[in-house]
Parts: C-alpha cells; sequence; structure tokens
C-alpha cells in the first residue's frame, strides 16, 4: 500500500511544521514551501533578483484578492435585499487590518510569522498590519497550492463560519478616515488624501486613492467609489501606523 502525502510529508525532515500546518489549518499542505513564504514578513526577507524580495508580499496581494471575492459571494447571498453600499461597507469591516489582525491572533500566527522584532520595538511602517497581512499571504497560498474551490470551501468553513461573527461587525462603526485625520490633527501632520492614475488593463470605473502624511505615503485603497477607496487607504493608514 502506498504511503499517504501526509506521512511522506510527516517522516520528512519537516514533520514538526507539517503537523504545526495541518492542526492550524484543518488539512495537509502540499508545497510546504509556499506556506512558509506566505509567514515571511519583508523585514526578514532576501534579494532574489531586480530588487524583488522573497517575501510574502506577493501572495498577500493574491490572497486579499480571493478573500475579496469569497467574502463578497458570502455577503451576496446572506443579504440579498441589501445594496452595493451595504455590501461593500460590511466587506470592508471583514477584511480590514484590524479585524485579520485579531483573527490571525487568535489562530495563532504570531508563532508561526517570521519578522525582524525591531520593527515592532521601533514601530516602524507595517508592523500594524503584519498578522493580517500573513493572514491573506496564507489565503494566497491555499490558492496556489489547493485550487480556488478547495480556498473558498476553508474560508467559508473553517474561518468565516467558526471565526468571524458578521452580524456583530454589522453594528460595528469603524470610521477610519475619521481616526487618521484627528491623529494627523493632534501629531501635527499634513495629510491628503490623492487620486491617482489606474494601471494599464484596469476598469476606467475603479477609483485609486492614496494617502500622503507629510509627504509619504502610508495607504492606498482601491474600489468602485471614492468614499469606499478612501476608508480602504486609510484603515491601512492607520495599520501602518499602530492606530
Amino acid at each position: 500500500m502506498p504511503i499517504s502525502r501526509f506521512y511522506k510529508l510527516y517522516l520528512s525532515p519537516n514533520r514538526k511544521y507539517v503537523k504545526v500546518l495541518k492542526n492550524l489549518l484543518g488539512f495537509v499542505p502540499g508545497n510546504l514551501s509556499l506556506y512558509r513564504l506566505a509567514f515571511r514578513h519583508k523585514s526578514v526577507a532576501q534579494n532574489i533578483k531586480k530588487g524583488v524580495k522573497n517575501s510574502n508580499e506577493r501572495l498577500e496581494f493574491l490572497g486579499d484578492a480571493v478573500l475579496g471575492s469569497v467574502v463578497a459571494e458570502v455577503l451576496f447571498k446572506l443579504y440579498p435585499y441589501e445594496d452595493e453600499g451595504f455590501l461593500t461597507e460590511l466587506r470592508s469591516k471583514i477584511v480590514s487590518r484590524n479585524n485579520l489582525n485579531q483573527l490571525a491572533r487568535k489562530l495563532g500566527f504570531d508563532k508561526l510569522v517570521e519578522f525582524d522584532p525591531k520593527i515592532l520595538s521601533n514601530g516602524r511602517q507595517g508592523s500594524g498590519s503584519l498578522l493580517g497581512d500573513a493572514f491573506e499571504a496564507l489565503v494566497g497560498a491555499v490558492y496556489l497550492d489547493k485550487g480556488y474551490d478547495f480556498t473558498r470551501h476553508f474560508l467559508v468553513n473553517h474561518i468565516i463560519k467558526a471565526h468571524i461573527d458578521i452580524h456583530t461587525l454589522e453594528q460595528t462603526e469603524t470610521n477610519f478616515k475619521s481616526k487618521l485625520i484627528e491623529w494627523c490633527q493632534r501629531h501635527g501632520k499634513d495629510i491628503t488624501f490623492e487620486l491617482t492614475t489606474n494601471m494599464e488593463g484596469e476598469s476606467a470605473k475603479l477609483f485609486t486613492i492614496q494617502v500622503n502624511i507629510d509627504g509619504d505615503i502610508l495607504g492606498s485603497g482601491k474600489e468602485f467609489s471614492k468614499k469606499n477607496a478612501e476608508k480602504l487607504a486609510a484603515e491601512k493608514a492607520c495599520a501602518a501606523l499602530g492606530i
């Protein structure tokens, strides 16, 4: 009888890591290198070529799109009589950095993420979203390893139903733009929300907003309304600043 993939992995030098991932995710990982990459913050990444580092940022980009798609479908079916604005607002709450940070910590990601502790002690940009970013990167890793249908099932049953109270989030007010503006006023910072040009191939209906604080870009958001793009950009800036 052939040895199963799990036991091949379990008997390998990576057996401890495989066991941790299986307990965390509820399934046997295939390509371990994807999952290791998902938990590698840019602060400990090495240059590969042309300035690209082997960090989790590319997986985060992919996972963000997959997660947004799955959450959108869940909300579309859960609220058949709500309009686009309501669905967009609630999706933003579910995939917010604050919510994903809390979820990732609850799942034990803080014990798996590789990062330079100095980024926390020095309060450097990006430290406030470290766990949430890793969660999105993990979603990207699962997608590449198992495919969309598997990832959708994993997110709906293992994450959303088990760990996210959608109806409670529906009642929660999260005005990141106001919070960010108030923080800038308290600290004497100049803040601007700038509409930027979309990349080639992106929909003309998609608005891209970036937040500039004292001339530095601390967050950007893309949505189908300027208001929601500003909210997303402000949320990312709040996460970067740890507020």
